[in-house]
């Protein structure tokens, strides 16, 4: 009876402490130890790793597998006043607050907002000095070729006398008193826009010496077959056309004469 008694008490005995060393490896909340290898318990309180290491990092989490997989970091922050990120690096001096490196990767890495789009933002920044090195595909949503200013230098006499390229002329004071261009593509959302070129120099057409240099005049320019333009030659009917109307400064008509001499216009094309 005594010994059957006091292996009892040792069975107990061995079971209160098998429990007792059981259960800091079940639970880690707060307050708990951290476990390797498992899903740690939820705490409820933040924690804390301060350190004063003048040689290198606080902590430091690394996996030499080639699979990657270094650390990873989650929450479930929403929208909107108090919210907090998932991540956040302050730094409290003049130094960096972050630097990321790829040793041989074609590209650093990726930064998806849901499923992308114009109405996604990778990340704003109240930052306005050039980022030096980033090269961006758009600039305030358009591509690089609709960045560009296109534009021409039309003579006295109706000709091209220079322009960035593209241009051509469909009818120079032939029909009318007007010239008629093609700019060699699309005009639709482009805009336009001409001014008469400064010329104090005697006309290429004139014979009078003591002709007067031509500073005044104006000039419009509008897209061909509009709602507000009807072109008149037939090659010119087309709203990928443009027509340009250099006139006296009274709107009069220039006629290309020593005592009425044509214009010089610039014309230019925002695209």
């Amino acid at each position: 009876m005594g010994s059957h008694s006091t292996r009892a008490r040792h069975v107990v005995l061995a079971s209160t402490i098998l429990v007792l060393g059981i259960a800091p490896l079940g639970v880690a909340a707060t307050g708990g130890a951290l476990r390797e290898g498992v899903r740690n318990g939820t705490a409820t309180k933040e924690t804390e790793i301060v350190s004063n290491n003048g040689t290198g990092y606080t902590t430091r989490q690394s996996n030499k597998s080639t699979t990657g997989g270094g650390a990873i970091y989650g929450c479930r922050s929403t929208a909107g006043a108090g919210a907090k990120p998932c991540l956040r690096v302050n730094n409290l001096a003049t130094g960096f607050a972050f630097e990321f490196n790829a040793t041989g990767a074609a590209s650093a890495g990726t930064i998806t907002v849901g499923s992308g789009g114009d109405g996604k933002k990778p990340f704003t920044t109240n930052a306005t000095g050039v980022a030096t090195g980033l090269n961006a595909d758009r600039v305030d949503g358009v591509e690089p070729a609709a960045l560009r200013t296109r534009w021409l230098l039309i003579n006295e006499a109706g000709q091209i006398e220079e322009q960035s390229g593209g241009f051509t002329v469909l009818d120079a004071y032939q029909t009318n008193q007007n010239v008629y261009i093609d700019p060699g593509a699309s005009l639709n959302g482009k805009g336009l826009s001409a001014t008469i070129a400064i010329q104090n120099k005697l006309n290429v057409d004139t014979t009078d010496p003591e002709a007067d240099p031509v500073f005044g005049g104006e000039v419009s320019v509008a897209r061909c077959q509009t709602v507000a333009v009807e072109c008149a030659p037939a090659n010119s009917k087309t709203p990928n056309a443009l027509v340009v109307s250099p006139r006296n400064s009274d709107g009069t008509a220039t006629a290309g004469t020593d005592a009425n001499p044509r214009k010089r216009v610039y014309v230019t094309v925002t695209e």
